[in-house]
């Protein structure tokens, strides 16, 4: 089995590391209310899935 002879430096293995970064993740508009939201998932806002309501949203009071 193949073994390095010497050793890598920090700057040639962050090298080889720079293109393993974290991209944004992908937003929809939900078709119901029109916020964005995570594709394949329940809106968070209004409480829908494929245009059927699936959770209930708890309304926030506010306070003046």
């Amino acid at each position: 089995m193949p073994v390095p002879k010497r050793r890598h430096s920090r700057a040639r293995g962050r090298k080889r590391r720079t293109h393993y970064k974290i991209s944004a993740p992908d937003l929809s508009k939900c078709p119901n209310c029109g916020e964005t939201k995570m594709p394949h998932r329940v809106c968070p806002h209004c409480g829908y899935y494929k245009g059927k309501p699936v959770i209930q949203i708890k309304e926030e009071k506010v306070t003046e």
